[in-house]
């Protein structure tokens, strides 16, 4: 039985304190839930009380919450359960590096921030390539950050032009039979490009920059034939295209244009098709000027139970893959025998 030690954490103020515990101490009571950790509150004091090395991660979780708190940041449950994952990665100092700055600003003036490590290295890969690969689960802040950089580029005039597109694959690319003008069609499709622009935007200026069409979304079978030139370009949910049609896509950059390709490849819907995200991160990754970041479970940045249906569904796909290799294993071993 592992030997149980006590530490005491002290803080500096109550802003400090409030912040770090919490709506009715429900954060502490969370650390230690998932620590495995008794803690309580003695005055300006946080004590723990557990397991060595559960302590440990304890104190370096309280140090970078209350490191956080004094620079005036909100500490929020995805925050939380982030900062917990990287304590017991023995990274928990990562936490106090991701904030260095605001990637865009609302139109209310809300200040958007990394979130997670990987977020920085996302955004921090878009700034310093012309292709970036944002590939990993919903709920990464993959699409939303690669708008919120396409808005930042526009508003620097770095670029001319915002194309958004993803691929139609409900419709199968082709949009003829439903009702209404091609805005109409495409709407349902690219409805999350459209609210991170208006967000980001304004209603009033995105409806202005849209019919002088400085905003351009549309859905992929419309960039064919197409040399898109100074221009932030974003291919959404591309793990739905196929290797042609990512082709297709890639060698439409014109001069001064940049590029993000978003997706994840566990929601593939193209019937035995192979992924063109998949294709093209496989034979692009070391080529110069194009970069594959590959943001996991631990950079969601929605409700934390997000980030646990992920790992559940994680886990259930490497158990397939296990069965999968043990009936190839034992239908090998049956040929060998009876050769």
């Amino acid at each position: 039985m592992a030997e149980k030690i006590k530490s005491t954490i002290t803080l500096h103020s109550l802003e400090e304190l409030s912040a770090i515990l919490g709506t009715y101490d429900e954060n502490l009571t969370y650390i230690a839930r998932e620590l495995n950790l008794l803690a309580y509150v003695d005055g300006m004091k946080i004590r723990l009380e557990g397991d060595a090395e559960d302590v440990t991660c304890g104190e370096n979780v309280l140090s970078a919450l209350a490191q956080t708190a004094q620079k005036g940041e909100r500490i929020d449950g995805s925050k939380l359960a982030y900062c917990i994952e990287l304590a017991k990665e023995g990274r928990s100092e990562e936490i106090l590096n991701i904030e260095s700055g605001a990637v865009a600003i609302t139109a209310r003036g809300k200040q958007i921030k990394c979130k997670t490590v990987g977020q920085k290295t996302y955004v921090d890969a878009i700034r310093k390539n012309t292709v970036v690969f944002g590939v990993g689960p919903a709920g990464t802040g993959k699409t939303y950050l690669a708008v919120c950089m396409a808005v930042s580029a526009f508003k620097s005039k770095q670029v001319e032009k915002i194309i958004l597109t993803r691929p139609a694959v409900e419709a199968g690319e082709k949009l003829g039979f439903l009702p209404g003008d091609l805005h109409e069609k495409v709407d349902p499709y690219l409805r999350p490009l459209y609210d991170a622009l208006q967000e980001l935007l304004g209603l009033e200026t995105y409806g202005k920059l849209m019919e002088r069409g400085a905003i351009e979304v549309a859905p992929l079978a419309y960039m064919r034939g197409r040399t898109l030139s100074n221009a932030f370009i974003i291919l959404d949910e591309a793990q739905n295209t196929t290797k042609e049609q990512m082709k297709m896509f890639l060698t439409r950059m014109g001069e001064g244009s940049k590029m993000v390709v978003t997706g994840d490849v566990t929601q593939i819907d193209l019937d035995g098709k192979v992924s063109g995200l998949v294709h093209a991160t496989g034979i692009l990754e070391d080529v110069e000027g194009v970069a594959v970041v590959r943001l996991t479970a631990k950079d969601v940045v929605r409700h934390p139970m997000v980030m646990r249906i992920i790992r559940a569904y994680e886990k259930d796909a490497a158990k397939a893959e296990e069965r999968k290799a043990k009936d190839r294993e034992n239908r090998s071993e049956i040929k060998t025998k009876g050769d």
